[in-house]
């Protein structure tokens, strides 16, 4: 029997809605509705065109009405506003943008992705500069033609989530003097605090004027005035504080909100109304790893979603096993990739987990490889199980396999035992015989079986200014090049002939260079009775990113006669 099936917004969601609904059934009036003038456009890839490395404002657009009509038979209706849903009659107000004409819809089945709004809080003074946001093509091409006439170059970015980063580096690769702004002590929550450290420094490096800690209190003629009194000159401000779900068309219809404040939904994503459905930004979802609804704005969730919806509609046998939260960022020359649970998630969910975790540094491909360079790596781990609960990876190579593979190997429920067995694909120009993946299943095991103690470079400050003892197993070259101050240098190479150097009834920490040398040092040590050795887990190379922003940010003294990046 035909239906009329309805979908509100057409970009992500709705439109993949959309064209699963057409190959489920051919004989359905589908009808789609953007209120823009766009429609399936890739708002991920918004901000490079500020950069020019997506060089017209079009390209960004996949599709237009008139493709959808003709390969997949769905009418396509742009710069069309629903403004009502009647539930009762099973109709839809719309209005015309451009002509203001309104007129009525019915329907069989109802599907909502109007997807999310920029947070744009009524600072004072915000008439007193040039406000833009990020969210469609429209927004990206009024702010690059923009832009582009400034006299002054000097730009701020309020935020430091995915969009505020990118907005941030391409203005800069395009020449703008950029400031970031981010009221939290980091950007980028999906990364840990210990981890995110190499992004921060990563700006810095490439001019940007990174300000954590401190947030906008006002704005006056093109000034931004911080909580802190910092004063910042600047020809216009983007705000990427975040985005809310877009909830006020199904709050008017009576349809249920979630805790979260998104859309409630059935795990067929259907509404409290079973004709009435909702995907993408809007909805709260289902969090496999801490059993609550969140929200998760992601592109590859919502065309799962969207995919559900049509199925179920064509009652076909769907499955839904919640989400854990996967994505990736590129900064510059670095990218990052993360999933599942991270500390800082933990401890502000005050989720009941015992915990550890694997932090490791090691070369990406083989090192002889003249573009091998150092992969950052986090893995969080459950006790006693080994479960395993999330995952961070940063560096100049490919993050994403890594944590693709953490991914897979969470929805499957498994643990550190299962990386190590894993059978990875190897070559010299990809990565390492025994890939950085493999390397955290064995540091988890042994940490599991109590074979070693480690703890991680956010604590080795303290140990610093504690008076502890903090051996260097790294060669004395290395150690010149710079070290912690007044940790002892006794290279690996020499461990067991300068033995007697190395007392047993104190603590005794040791590092090198990624953690790998003083983690067989402590082996070594172990095997000859000593009990009060520890590993300091990401080790120099680890302790520098960690050290660094704080350290030129506040001026504070550095606990290290100097920096080592490489």
């Amino acid at each position: 029997m035909k239906r009329k099936i309805l979908i509100i917004g057409g970009v992500a969601g709705g439109a993949s809605a959309a064209a699963r609904l057409r190959r489920n059934n051919e004989d359905d009036h589908i009808i789609m509705f953007e209120r823009g003038p766009h429609v399936s456009f890739s708002n991920c890839s918004l901000p490079y065109h500020l950069s020019g490395i997506i060089k017209e404002a079009d390209d960004l657009v996949l599709m237009n009405p008139e493709l959808f009509l003709k390969q997949y038979n769905i009418d396509a209706r742009i710069n069309s506003e629903v403004t009502a849903i009647d539930r009762h009659n099973k109709k839809i107000t719309v209005m015309r943008t451009d002509t203001k004409e309104e007129y009525t819809e019915t329907y069989d089945k109802l599907i909502l992705s109007p997807g999310a709004h920029p947070i744009v809080p009524r600072f004072p003074g915000i008439d007193k500069v040039s406000i833009f946001t990020v969210r469609n093509v429209v927004d990206i091409d009024r702010l690059n033609r923009f832009v582009k006439k400034l006299a002054v170059k000097d730009i701020t970015v309020i935020g430091g989530g995915f969009i505020g980063i990118e907005v941030a580096e391409n203005l800069n690769q395009a020449g703008y003097n950029i400031t970031l702004v981010e009221a939290a002590n980091q950007i980028l929550r999906t990364f840990d605090y210990d981890m995110v450290q190499i992004f921060h420094k990563v700006l810095t490096d490439h001019n940007i004027n990174l300000i954590v800690g401190d947030s906008v209190e006002r704005f006056e003629e093109n000034k931004v005035i911080l909580s802190s009194g910092k004063s910042i000159g600047t020809s216009a401000v983007i705000m990427a504080i975040g985005v809310a779900p877009e909830v006020h068309l199904a709050k008017e219809a009576g349809l249920e909100i979630g805790v979260t404040g998104a859309i409630k939904v059935d795990d067929n994503y259907r509404t409290n109304d079973p004709d009435i459905y909702a995907v993408g930004d809007a909805i709260e979802v289902y969090n496999a790893l801490t059993d609550s609804a969140f929200k998760l704005s992601l592109a590859g969730p919502a065309l799962k979603q969207a995919r559900i919806v049509a199925d179920h509609i064509n009652n076909k046998k769907t499955f839904n096993n919640g989400y854990i939260g996967s994505s990736a960022i590129k900064v510059f020359d670095y990218n990052g990739a993360s999933t599942g649970l991270s500390e800082s998630l933990i401890k502000a969910l005050n989720l009941n987990i015992n915990y550890d975790i694997v932090h490791i540094i090691l070369s990406d491909k083989v090192g002889i490889m003249p573009d091998a360079h150092p992969l950052h790596f986090k893995l969080l781990f459950e006790i006693p199980t080994g479960k395993i609960l999330g995952a961070q990876a940063i560096g100049k190579g490919n993050v994403t396999k890594r944590i693709d593979i953490i991914a897979t190997v969470i929805k499957f429920g498994g643990t550190v035992e299962d990386l190590k067995d894993l059978e990875l694909c190897y070559a010299p120009p990809f990565s390492t015989a025994k890939d950085i993946v493999n390397y955290a299943g064995y540091v988890g095991s042994n940490l599991l079986n109590g074979d070693f103690k480690q703890i991680n470079v956010d604590k080795v400050r303290e140990l610093v200014e504690n008076k502890e003892l903090i051996i260097d197993v790294r060669e004395a070259y290395e150690y010149r090049r710079g070290h912690i101050k007044d940790a002892v240098n006794i290279p690996l190479s020499e461990l067991r002939e300068r033995i007697d150097e190395i007392p047993r009834d104190k603590p005794v920490y040791l590092h090198c260079r990624t953690g790998q040398r003083s983690y067989n040092a402590v082996l070594a040590l172990q095997n000859l009775g000593y009990k009060n050795v520890t590993n300091i887990s990401g080790s120099f190379l680890g302790l520098s990113y960690y050290e660094y922003y704080n350290d030129k940010q506040t001026g504070r003294n550095s606990i290290l006669t100097n920096y080592n990046f490489n």
